[in-house]
């Protein structure tokens, strides 16, 4: 080996040293702050409601083998929503707005708990590698297009729920969907349209994401296990089925790798409907942000907040007007 050739390899021997203790060091320094006070604080007192009539949960198998549970509300309709649930929570506290599109024969509709969520997950808070959600999902459309034939399938979440179908829609199976609809949706830490306090019920572990993004970028992911989010979930509406925390794999498979891509990946259908009062995310950003990168129907609902999107009545409406628009356009063609 010449002297030049020597420098050099001691060169990169240095800089994968300092690379590695840098990472290192933001992986194994963090700790979370308290949760912020801010007055805009997620509230989950519209989560308190009647679920009388709410469908039993039923399980399918996944690609690994396990035993994976959704619930399912019948319609006579040629159109299948999946809703997916947001961050902490699971397919429960999607029962009023599921409950009003199979009543009102809009759609047939199943609401999956995903993996690491809902009443027994084997490891509540993780899943077994980051796309392992996306995987999931995959598996579940074919049970339900196995069950609905010929029929029209919209893709759908609430919050979080909203990124992972933008994860989903980027991925190699985006194209099974046949329109997509989110609901207050996640897109990115980043994103503009995420207020300063993220609603103040989530903590993050900063350096720690950082830590293992720079790990996971150079292939090395053997610490994916470790948590990097705690939700503040007042005790409450604690019932023993919340997810209070997530590994570095699950949060970061449960959003978009690049939101801005995903969006552009949508050729199909787009709903994305907010409410003024969201105290995750400035509603009235969606419009311009999405706009640049997908032709989507954004609707805000005056005085829904993060949660009401979902429970509150007042989104059945816009909900109901683009459901019946997507029946009636395949019907032209």
């Amino acid at each position: 080996m010449t002297k030049i050739a020597l420098r050099i390899f001691i060169s990169i021997l240095i800089s994968a040293a300092i690379y590695l203790s840098i990472a290192a060091f933001l992986v194994i320094s963090d700790h979370p702050g308290q949760p912020s006070q801010d007055k805009e604080h997620l509230s989950f007192d519209e989560l308190v409601i009647d679920y009388t009539g709410l469908p039993q949960l039923t399980t399918f198998e996944a690609r690994d083998g396990n035993q994976l549970s959704y619930r399912y509300y019948p319609a006579q309709a040629r159109k299948v929503l999946i809703l997916l649930h947001g961050s902490g929570w699971h397919s429960r506290y999607l029962f009023p707005l599921a409950k009003f599109i199979s009543s009102k024969n809009l759609a047939g509709v199943y609401t999956p708990d995903l993996r690491g969520h809902g009443h027994s997950p084997e490891r509540r808070g993780d899943i077994d590698y980051i796309d392992q959600l996306v995987d999931d999902l995959a598996d579940f459309i074919a049970l339900v297009k196995k069950q609905n034939p010929d029929s029209l399938l919209i893709i759908g979440g609430h919050s979080s729920g909203g990124g992972l179908s933008l994860r989903f829609a980027e991925s190699n199976y985006g194209e099974q969907a046949d329109a997509y609809m989110l609901l207050s949706p996640w897109l990115s830490y980043d994103a503009p349209t995420i207020r300063p306090n993220g609603g103040s019920w989530a903590t993050p572990y900063t350096r720690r994401i950082i830590g293992l993004t720079m790990l996971n970028n150079i292939g090395i992911k053997w610490f994916n296990y470790l948590t990097v989010i705690n939700f503040d979930m007042p005790k409450e509406v604690r019932d023993g089925t919340e997810t209070l925390s997530y590994s570095y794999r699950l949060n970061t498979g449960y959003s978009p790798n690049d939101y801005k891509e995903a969006l552009g990946a949508i050729n199909q259908p787009l709903l994305v409907v907010a409410g003024t009062h969201d105290q995750l995310f400035f509603a009235d950003k969606f419009k311009p942000v999405i706009s640049q990168f997908a032709e989507a129907e954004v609707r805000l609902v005056k005085g829904l907040t993060h949660m009401g999107v979902v429970v509150n009545p007042g989104v059945q409406p816009v909900v109901r007007q683009w459901l019946e628009g997507i029946e009636n356009n395949e019907k032209k063609r």
